[in-house]
């Protein structure tokens, strides 16, 4: 997951209307059972636009969107340049396997937030209209088929808190057995 002491937060972001990036911030404050304070996909149910035309009154399970600046790096190899927020995300870290947690997992981000993981972010065909070819590089499938999201983890606020870059993050497990990630 990840090695004691090395999980931080490398960037925050927020939006306070539907755009598919999001600016970074000094800070952003987490709100029990809603998600970030000010961002338009704060709330106790669903606010992302394809997740309303579905059913507007399902539970929001994606308050929080966390994605691993590991992935920049991986894209950016691939000669992609990607910069914290640009993928929607409310958190940046860095040093965690957010993609190996289990469901259920609980961040605490900072000295006092913590966001319960609920899945895997389904990433859209938005990543390509950001950049032509980018959603080839978040959604693929590995050497058995198998699809493999890499557009980082959703997550419900669990006790509030500001959180800011350089925060650290503790990871807690959920109890055995554990539940892999599935997209929400």
């Amino acid at each position: 997951m990840s090695l004691p002491g090395t999980a931080r937060v490398a960037a925050v972001s927020s939006n306070g209307v539907y755009s598919f990036t999001k600016p970074t911030r000094e800070s952003i404050t987490l709100l029990e059972g809603l998600g970030v304070d000010g961002d338009v996909h704060a709330g106790v149910t669903v606010k992302h636009r394809s997740r309303m035309a579905q059913d507007p009154t399902q539970p929001n399970l994606r308050q929080v969107h966390l994605i691993h600046r590991e992935l920049f790096d991986e894209v950016g190899a691939a000669g992609y340049a990607v910069e914290p927020g640009q993928l929607g995300e409310n958190v940046t870290t860095q040093g965690v396997d957010l993609l190996g947690l289990p469901t259920g997992t609980l961040l605490r981000l900072g000295p006092d937030a913590v966001v319960e993981v609920t899945g895997l972010r389904n990433p859209c065909r938005q990543i390509d209209a950001f950049q032509h070819g980018l959603l080839k590089q978040v959604v693929r499938r590995d050497e058995a088929g198998h699809l493999l999201r890499k557009a980082g983890i959703m997550g419900v606020v669990r006790r509030g808190g500001t959180i800011r870059p350089g925060d650290t993050i503790e990871i807690t497990l959920p109890p055995l057995p554990y539940i892999p990630l599935e997209r929400v």
